[in-house]
């Protein structure tokens, strides 16, 4: 069976979950199920639905479910966002782009889905306007994002303000 990389469709939401669990396992060795799945697929499946998405998403179909014919597994899996900021020098659109799940089914590693899935994604964000493309590699796949072209660009720092900030030192 040729496998074609296509657009995920609404459809598509709850594999994509799925495959976004098993990367989050793969990544801290943790399987986490949880209430945040329901909510993901639902975000999904609405921004895949939306006539102007900010969520591009692209697939690689696996095998039939169960071997039953309609019901399939993805065998992987690139979802990014495109988010809107204003706009610089080196970036006048102010379009950018973040990579967010790119994950391929241990029965399909191997034959190249995962570079399949995220070239289809960048080349989503460049016509979206996206001048920069962001994204947290693991280990095992920085290779792949390397030769893709990604490279360290600035230094992060991010705050989770659900938590109760810190007083400032020293008052």
């Amino acid at each position: 069976m040729i496998r074609t990389t296509r657009a995920a469709r609404p459809e598509d939401a709850a594999e994509i979950v799925r495959l976004r669990r098993l990367m989050f396992a793969a990544m801290d060795g943790r399987d986490s199920p949880g209430a945040w799945e329901a909510t993901a697929e639902g975000i999904v499946r609405e921004q895949l639905a939306s006539p102007s998405p900010r969520l591009g998403a692209f697939v690689v179909d696996g095998d039939p479910a169960g071997g039953t014919r309609g019901a399939s597994h993805l065998a992987a899996c690139a979802v990014g966002t495109v988010e809107q900021r204003l706009p610089a020098p080196g970036h006048p659109t102010g379009r950018f782009g973040f990579v967010f799940s790119v994950c391929t089914d241990d029965r399909y590693r191997g034959r190249g889905f995962g570079r399949a899935t995220t070239e289809a994604l960048l080349g989503w964000f460049a016509a979206q306007g996206v001048t920069r493309v962001d994204l947290h590699a693991t280990a095992d796949a920085e290779r792949l994002y390397r030769s893709l072209g990604f490279a360290e660009h600035s230094t992060a720092l991010s705050l989770d303000v659900s938590r109760p900030l810190l007083p400032p030192s020293g008052r």
